[in-house]
Order: C-alpha cells, then structure tokens, then sequence
C-alpha cells in the first residue's frame, strides 16, 4: 500500500494538451474515482500513473519514489482493464499466476496466492476454464484476480464494469468495496459512470477537458459543486439551474427569478449584494411534494403545476412548472400525477447553491 502523488502533471499528444497541470494526492489505503465526460483525460491520468503513457511534465509520486522513468513492471501497481485482457488459451488459473511466473516467484507461494484470491472472489469452481467458457461477470472476476494475487501497493481500474449489464454492474460494485475493504489497498479508479463513482468513492475528482473541477467525497461534490459543470454532472437528474437576482425582502435576502420568489435561511448568502445576478442551484431531491406542510417551512412552499410525471418504481420524477420556471423534482414514492395537476411543492432552501453566471463558480 501507498500514498501516491501527482504534481503538475502535464500530459501533450504534439500541440495537444490533454491533461493541464493535474495536482492531486491520494491517501494509502484511499479509493480515488476519477469521473468525468469522454474525453476529459481521466484514462490518461490512469495510464501514466500505470506507466503506460509517459508524462510531458510534472511528476508522479508512488510511495516516496518519482516513478517517472521507472518501467511498469517496476512500479507495484496492478491494473484492470475494461475489456479484461485475459489470454484466451490460458485457464483461469494459468491466468491468475502468470504475472507471479514471471516475476519468478516459488510454485507453492504462486498456488496459495492463487487459490486465496480465487476463494475470495468465488472463482474455486472455475480454475480449470478457459475464458471463453466465462460470464462476462466472472471474466472481470479472473481479471482482479490477477491483480490480487500480485499483492500491489496500488490497484488501477479503468471502467471495469462499463462491458457489463446493470445488474451485474451493481453486483460488481459492492464486490469490489467489500475487496477494498478487505485488502485496503490504494485504489483508482476510472469511470464515466457517476454512481459508480457516488457509491465506490472515498473522494471523487472530477474533470472536464484536462482539468481537475473539483476533488471530494461523494456528499461534498453532490451538496457543494464547485461549479455549474460539477452540479450538472453529478447527480441524476442533474441540479436544477435558473437564472435570478439577489434582492432584500423586509431584511431577508430573497431569491427573485421571474415570478418566483424564494426567501433564504438566515445563515446563507447574507452578505451578497443587493441586484447581484445569480445561478440557483437546487437539487431534484431538494423540491418535495409529499407531507410539505410538516416538513417544510411555510414561506419555502409554492404552487406548482405538473408538467410530466414518471413513476420510477419506489421514486417519481415531475417536471414543474412554478411561477413560470421548469424545475425536476425527485420525489419518494409513486406520484400518480397528470400533466395540469397543482401542488403544493416546499424547496429545501438551506441546499440551495448559487453560482456566478459570468465564471460559473459557486459563490462562497
């Protein structure tokens, strides 16, 4: 196990920045997701981190060593790819050891190491398979068992579980928490997929075009972005975004959008300037239609008229109209609502998030 450190890590393809001055430290024993969009450098990162790629400036720290000019095989980490990377005329177990057989390690220690990695991940009746006789479940399986068996001081993923269904996909997610949890080995990982990243993370980074948005754990991210692109990435629905002003009401600072009027907590956002325009950002889940009488204060409250209504088994999606402004909530339960219906909606105004309409940060 170790800490691992990037320090302005520049990585060029000829003219081509694709990765900006990347600074980030991971905690041993920290599960680090890097999420972003196609494109946006985290596979990268991974790969020079892996030694794949060479980097184009910076440095890369793995324990207390610079590992810039230092060989893959070198380098004590262990690497799962998205297409698993199995040799197809390999057993399983031939699979799993061949890494240990070329760095020459005794017979015995090779089979114990073998077969504990293969009783952990419910392998032992499969051993003696070739992949093509393998779920796409099990194959991914094989493929981190290879890189258990190694023992590394870092495990790097890139999106292991993208070739999988979604039920499998989540089947696999809590297996590799519960391994993360067993061998507490620094682990990174690469995913477009932003539940995994919310439900696998200690801390999240995310990126957007070669640059680090923001790095936090997956309550910080979703509850304070850094940014309108944070916001809207992470969470599905995506937050709420409305543009307003701020204004003064009998000495309250209040959100106007249009016809809409919304009253902040005492403790957020008081000393902005009066008229400063703004971004409101408010989450699905932060609009609620249910029981609002006991649960939300009386002057966060307002009419809204439906405009569509999805039952998603055990949550509904609305899209409201209120005040004429289009907002999402995400609501518990089934809402069986129809397009014209009013209710009556209360917002969770101390969650609320604003943000700069010229930078699109969020306003502090």
């Amino acid at each position: 196990m170790a800490q691992v450190k990037l320090n302005n890590v520049v990585k060029n393809y000829g003219n081509v920045k694709v990765v900006h001055g990347a600074d980030l430290l991971i905690d041993d024993s920290e599960f680090i997701v890097l999420v972003g969009p196609s494109g946006c450098g985290k596979s990268t990162i991974l790969r020079m981190i892996a030694g794949l790629e060479t980097i184009s400036g910076g440095e890369i720290v793995i324990g207390d060593q610079v590992v810039n000019r230092v060989s893959p095989k070198d380098r004590n980490v262990a690497m799962v790819f998205q297409n698993y990377a199995l040799y197809p005329h390999m057993t399983v177990r031939e699979n799993m050891a061949f890494g240990l057989k070329m760095a020459k390690e005794p017979r015995d220690i090779i089979e114990k190491k073998v077969n504990q990695a293969a009783a952990t991940l419910e392998l032992g009746p499969y051993l003696d398979r070739k992949p093509a006789a393998l779920s796409g479940g099990q194959r991914q399986r094989v493929a981190m068992g290879r890189a258990i068996v190694r023992q590394p001081d870092v495990f790097l993923f890139d999106e292991p579980l993208s070739n999988l269904d979604a039920q499998l996909r989540t089947q696999m997610r809590m297996e590799l928490k519960k391994l993360h949890l067993q061998f507490k080995t620094t682990t990174i990982y690469v995913t477009h997929d932003q539940i995994e990243a919310m439900t696998l993370a200690d801390r999240i980074v995310i990126l957007k075009d070669g640059y680090i948005q923001q790095v936090g754990s997956p309550i910080e991210v979703f509850e304070r972005p850094a940014n309108v692109f944070v916001a809207q990435f992470i969470g599905n629905p995506p937050m709420n975004i409305i543009k307003g002003k701020c204004t003064r009401v009998n000495g309250a600072m209040t959100l106007v959008a249009g016809d809409l009027s919304l009253q902040l907590p005492e403790d957020k956002y008081q000393d902005i300037a009066e008229g400063k325009s703004v971004l409101i950002g408010i989450r699905p889940d932060g609009i609620k239609v249910r029981d609002v009488e006991h649960r939300i204060r009386e002057e966060w409250r307002k009419e809204a008229t439906v405009n569509v209504a999805e039952i998603l088994g055990g949550q509904s999606l609305l899209e409201l109209n209120i005040s004429n402004n289009r907002f999402i909530a995400e609501v518990e339960g089934r809402m069986k609502l129809h397009p014209g219906d009013k209710v009556t909606v209360g917002f969770e105004l101390d969650r609320v998030v604003l943000f700069d309409p010229e930078t699109t940060e969020a306003i502090a």
